[in-house]
């Protein structure tokens, strides 16, 4: 009969206790590449045909999310509520935007790293720390314009560390004016709540 002493017994059963705890999310490295695209998908009752679309410049409603820490975003990295994200429908992933709240004028760059939002007339749903950088976190819903950028390797390094990119001036008078008409015509009878 074996002898049970020493530390030896304990081996297997500490062994599978912690292969357990490594059975979790395995996230992948925030990176620049690969770039994805994906099939299109359908949520409630939409289809959604992720692109590459270099030309991407839209008007709509901004919200944020913040409460998923933890979570896994659709491109496989580790959501982190107070890095400067977003999640768009279709936009390749990771991809860069300007955001613009069309009330402040305020502009930030963004990386787009997971899907939604999933709401009528929202184009795009900030993290919680890229809502408090725009300044819209206590609106909650904001008008916001979003293009596409391609943002030097300095932004997109701040930005992948989860840090904000260099602060871009307020959007000038005239341009906001204009957007805010735009808006008014293309999304004022749409709503976004």
């Amino acid at each position: 009969m074996a002898k049970r002493g020493g530390r030896g017994w304990l081996a297997l059963p500490l062994a599978a206790c912690l292969a357990a705890c490594g059975s979790g999310v395995h996230y992948r490295p925030v990176s620049d590449t690969p770039v994805q695209i994906g099939r299109p998908y359908t949520v409630r009752g939409t289809t959604y045909v992720p692109a590459a679309d270099p030309t991407y410049d839209m008007l709509g409603y901004a919200s944020w999310y913040g409460n998923e820490s933890g979570s896994q975003v659709a491109n496989g990295e580790r959501f982190r509520p107070d890095a400067i994200t977003a999640a768009n429908t279709t936009l390749p992933l990771p991809s860069y935007v300007e955001v613009t709240d069309l009330d402040s004028g305020h502009r930030i760059i963004v990386r787009v790293n997971d899907r939604g939002p999933f709401a009528k007339g929202r184009i795009i749903d900030l993290s919680r720390g890229a809502a408090e950088q725009l300044g819209t976190k206590a609106k909650g819903i904001a008008r916001v314009r979003v293009r596409v950028v391609q943002p030097a390797e300095k932004d997109r390094k701040l930005l992948r560390e989860g840090k904000p990119a260099r602060r871009l001036p307020d959007e000038k008078p005239a341009i906001l004016a204009n957007l805010r008409e735009q808006f008014a015509m293309g999304m004022g009878s749409q709503g976004s709540r």
